[in-house]
């Protein structure tokens, strides 16, 4: 066998060697970078004879079949049975149908949608039969509600933290104006949480942070007389009195409280201790290894190491059953959707995540995007993902345990990064996000994975698709019923005007902002070019120019919209999306955005807390969903 080039070997291993960047220029990836990322790959390329039995390895790997065979609904599917076997399907809730393989291994299309285990001569296939669209809530009006970043909302004791019981309140406000959803900022459990804390680099997607749990919630009163009786009450009112989140300080005070709440389990309720053996039954080998890791990472501060890991059990029940109870609720009072995840596109290479999958994840390897006009030397986020082929080997097994966490007890989930269906940038250990290139992944089985999942925990799904997207893609999400995420500052024609309310996508989500972009009042007032000019010598020389362009702007969005302050609320809410969301912090009219992508130390990045809303936030609130329901009539 002729021996492959760098560049054939490193498209073979699923990279892309050339790609087309925001600026539409085509790109090709370095010959250095590519020889850094195979290795971090484990895949040898350094001579002739490595280039040469690398592929014949990745070929062999490729032609070992799936663990799991995946179709959407109605397709027929080619198995690796001959001609004539007979075979039994068993669906996953019982039900069987018999049948007899066609030429070339193919059976006929299983009737609906799920998962399916073939029986055939006393060996077994795993099956996944995807309905074609993801689950959308029945009824035709146009839904709106809101964003919110949990950590910043005030709960009664939240350690200054952010808790279910904040996001309760947010929940009640968004239904008084007939809200139907309460999207959620990351509430993924932690690795470690220190001063530059990130919701979206968390250790384990698959379980919930505990500091946001709201203990009263699930307990009733006792919890809040034992935060008073261990004398904890005044170190946390210290912390809610501030206005940025102290992390280190309000997860440490947050655990105390749980801390004297489970030493005092055996004297619950009996309902409520069997309810918490239920929940570590019913959580399995997952539960008890993610708290055992928990425990030896956040160590047992002076408990034996059993307890340690009793406690994080514990403290995973206090969080599933408050937000569960929360979905109830705001589902029993009316809200259609309910509570939106949001699931972040990577994990902490050290964290329980990568722990529970060590074979399957991007080692070596760090998450990113390329060079674009807003981050000149592209971005390292400093997370990990899952190798493709990896993936494929496992069933997808870790994929569809991550989209059953998030998505149980929700009535959304947004994807961060959906782009990551189709690719992800990834970046050498170590190396400069310029270092990096596109990493191809199987969209078709990971849509199919989505659409079925969505089906079966009635969840719909937003795909954030922001930035540099590949032609097509957008319609292929569509089509298979995933919102997209039509964002106001970017909604221009090609001479970068604003385009009307009515040329907005139908199925997506319409919002005024997010969390990594400015707010409507700041970017009015231009306060994120202030911030990048204090922080970057460069960008304070362009300051008066960018804030000419800024003036612009502003008066071209209030031609199309209004100059009343409240029209670009009502030109996002009269747009046709399934779904607008009003970030919280547009609906108080603040100025400073949660995050600033880029910075690290220089920018108060998800840490600022929020002020009441006050007569002006229900003004707000009030236009956006009025304008909504006029949209709708």
């Amino acid at each position: 066998m002729t021996a492959p080039s760098l560049r054939e070997l490193a498209a073979a291993a699923g990279l892309q060697v050339e790609w087309t960047d925001a600026g539409g220029r085509a790109r090709r990836v370095p010959d250095r970078a590519l020889r850094a990322l195979l290795d971090a790959m484990s895949l040898p390329a350094a001579s002739a004879a490595q280039r040469r039995a690398t592929l014949h390895a990745l070929r062999a790997r490729a032609r070992r079949p799936s663990a799991l065979h995946l179709a959407w609904e109605g397709q027929p599917l080619r198995l690796p049975l001959r001609a004539g076997t007979r075979y039994r399907l068993h669906h996953e809730d019982g039900a069987q149908l018999d049948g007899r393989a066609g030429d070339g291994g193919r059976i006929a299309a299983p009737p609906r949608p799920g998962y399916y285990t073939l029986e055939h001569g006393g060996a077994t296939l795993g099956l996944a039969v995807a309905p074609p669209r993801c689950h959308l809530p029945a009824g035709a009006a146009r839904r709106w509600g809101l964003a919110l970043q949990v950590y910043a909302a005030t709960g009664a004791h939240d350690a200054g933290i952010g808790d279910c019981g904040g996001a309760a309140d947010w929940g009640a406000r968004a239904l008084a104006h007939g809200g139907d959803a309460l999207a959620l900022s990351p509430v993924h459990a932690a690795h470690r949480i220190g001063r530059h804390y990130s919701p979206y680099s968390p250790g384990d997607r698959r379980f919930l942070e505990p500091v946001h749990a709201a203990p009263a919630h699930v307990l009733g009163a006792a919890a809040e007389a034992a935060l008073h009786e261990a004398g904890l009450a005044p170190r946390f009112a210290r912390l809610q009195e501030r206005r940025l989140v102290d992390w280190p300080q309000g997860a440490a005070a947050k655990w105390a409280w749980l801390r004297v709440l489970h030493a005092r389990l055996a004297r619950m309720p009996d309902a409520l201790r069997a309810d918490f053996a239920a929940f570590v039954a019913d959580g399995g080998a997952a539960l008890e290894r993610y708290a055992r890791f928990a425990a030896r990472a956040d160590g047992p501060g002076g408990d034996s190491f059993e307890t340690a890991v009793d406690l994080q059990r514990f403290g995973q029940w206090l969080a599933a059953r408050g937000w569960a109870a929360l979905q109830r609720r705001l589902r029993a009072d009316g809200m259609a959707i309910g509570l939106v995840a949001d699931l972040a596109v990577g994990f902490d290479p050290a964290g329980a995540e990568a722990a529970a999958w060590p074979d399957a994840v991007l080692h070596g390897l760090r998450l990113g995007a390329p060079p674009d006009a807003f981050n000149a030397d592209g971005q390292c986020w400093g997370v990990t993902g899952y190798a493709p082929a990896a993936l494929r080997a496992h069933g997808y097994a870790p994929f569809i345990e991550l989209l059953r966490a998030v998505m149980r007890d929700r009535g959304g989930v947004r994807i961060d990064h959906v782009l990551g269906l189709l690719r992800l940038w990834v970046v050498p250990e170590g190396a400069g996000a310029d270092q990096g290139a596109y990493l191809r992944y199987p969209l078709q089985d990971l849509l199919r994975l989505l659409a079925l999942e969505s089906w079966r925990h009635r969840c719909l799904v937003i795909g954030e698709d922001l930035g540099t997207v590949p032609p097509g893609f957008r319609a292929r999400l569509a089509r298979h019923g995933v919102l997209g995420t039509d964002v106001l500052m970017f909604m221009r024609d090609r001479a970068g005007r604003f385009l009307p309310a009515s040329r907005w996508r139908r199925l997506a989500v319409a919002t005024t902002t997010t969390h990594d972009l400015p707010t409507l009042a700041g970017w009015r007032a231009g306060r994120d070019l202030e911030w990048r000019a204090r922080l970057d010598p460069a960008l304070a020389a362009t300051l008066a120019r960018d804030r000419a362009v800024r003036r612009m702007e502003v008066a071209a969005l209030d031609a199309r919209a209004g100059g009343d302050a409240l029209d670009p609320l009502r030109h996002v809410a009269a747009t046709p999306a399934a779904l607008a969301l009003l970030p919280v912090e547009d609906a108080l009219g603040l100025e400073e955005q949660p995050n600033l992508p880029g910075t690290v130390g220089g920018h108060p990045n998800w840490r600022r807390r929020l002020p009441p809303p006050g007569p002006a936030g229900e003004a707000r609130l009030q236009a956006f969903a009025h304008a909504r329901r006029g949209a709708a009539a």
